[in-house]
């Protein structure tokens, strides 16, 4: 059986291994099937030699992050992160992958009402006690606040789902940033309530072009499209890739991380407060290794803050979307070992704040930094705080 990838990325890979120091997966099991070069001769394989998908290759496929570190790191430019996605999307058609409960928890993203609705009585249950701690579940809000209401239209605010339901004052922070720069924001219309990242992720190809297509309808015209998620931000750059047409190409174009866009916008903001504290930086995968923006953080808090630098060159932390809660075991694996980084950043600097620009890395790390008196904070927040 093929897995429909295309030939000439399978065979791009000459398995010399740099990418080996940079996947969290071989990190913490050392196994070769569970590192980028492993997993694309599995690949290889099925594909091109007709071995069987069988409970050893749903594994090898299952177990992969996604976080694409291996990218940046290859000398041969491997897509990787095309095909960890087509086999996956394979695997989900064959429902070897994605079990019903998983599709009707993601069918629940792009309605938000009913998002909202379950986010509230989850945050409820968890103060309960009645949500397990191995999902990986930072505290999640009873109450959230009013919404984002539009401005003008000099630019979009991209607000999504889980952004929207779990951190929607980060939406306000972004909005008080605009408001200092004099920019006019609207937020989407109908049917961009989930960009479908986590869709995509999952191998749910046709539920993903649709999100994609609904989300393009959603922000019409030619202004800039500011995301303040990391995962948000990287799906929607590669909806061109993706839906594969000439509006969603455009559309990519427009899109743009608010730190990257803000970045170039500093010296039009009014005085900032400076911050008696450090502020140690972590790089969610998909701003570093997929939208590779993840300097513009630096740019931005550097403004306010002195910046702690982590010593593990942006190793993964083992939110990855929904595999923290898929992958307990080896995301706990994943996260001690960024643990030890931040512990050393706190060890050299003192500094009790951590910056994350993505809500599963922010929530993921929450767990376990709460008792290191250590906060995770939104960087666009710790901006908006700064405002004078």
């Amino acid at each position: 059986m093929t897995l429909h990838l295309d030939a000439e990325q399978l065979n791009t890979c000459v398995a010399c291994g740099l990418c080996l120091p940079h996947c969290p997966t071989y990190r913490v099991t050392g196994q070769e099937a569970l590192s980028p070069r492993g997993r694309i001769e599995a690949m290889r394989a099925v594909q091109l030699r007709g071995a069987p998908i069988d409970d050893d290759f749903v594994n090898f496929m299952s177990t992969c992050v996604q976080c694409r570190g291996c990218e940046p790191a290859c000398p041969s430019g491997v897509q990787y992160g095309n095909l960890i996605e087509g086999t996956r999307v394979q695997l989900a058609a064959q429902r070897k992958i994605t079990p019903r409960w998983q599709r009707v928890v993601f069918s629940m993203l792009p309605r938000h009402r009913m998002l909202l609705v379950g986010s509230t009585a989850l945050a409820v249950a968890q103060r309960a006690r009645l949500v397990p701690k191995r999902l990986g579940l930072g505290r999640l809000p009873v109450r959230r606040g009013a919404a984002v209401k539009a401005t003008g239209e000099d630019a979009w605010l991209f607000t999504g789902c889980v952004m929207d339901a779990w951190l929607r004052d980060t939406h306000r922070s972004t909005a008080k940033v605009l408001d200092a720069l004099g920019v006019r924001y609207s937020v989407p219309g109908a049917g961009g309530g989930c960009c479908g990242a986590l869709h995509a992720h999952a191998g749910l190809h046709d539920e993903t072009v649709k999100l994609a297509v609904a989300t393009i309808a959603s922000m019409p015209g030619e202004a800039p499209i500011l995301v303040n998620s990391a995962g948000c931000g990287a799906a929607m750059k590669e909806y061109g890739h993706m839906v594969g047409t000439v509006e969603a190409r455009r559309f990519s174009e427009r899109v743009f991380d608010v730190h990257e866009w803000i970045a170039g916008r500093l010296d039009d903001l009014p005085k900032l407060s400076r911050r008696s504290d450090s502020v140690i930086v972590q790089d969610p995968c998909h701003l570093r290794h997929v939208q590779r923006a993840h300097q513009p953080v630096r740019s931005v808090i550097s403004r306010f803050a002195d910046v702690v630098e982590l010593d593990d060159e942006g190793l993964c932390c083992g939110a990855g979307g929904a595999y923290s809660a898929l992958e307990p075991k080896l995301a706990g694996q994943i996260r001690d070992r960024k643990m030890m980084a931040i512990d050393r950043a706190i060890e050299r600097s003192g500094a009790t704040t951590l910056a994350s620009a993505n809500p599963g890395c922010s929530m993921h790390l929450q767990q376990m930094l709460d008792d290191r008196g250590i906060v995770v904070r939104h960087p666009i927040d710790l901006l908006a705080e700064a405002l004078t």
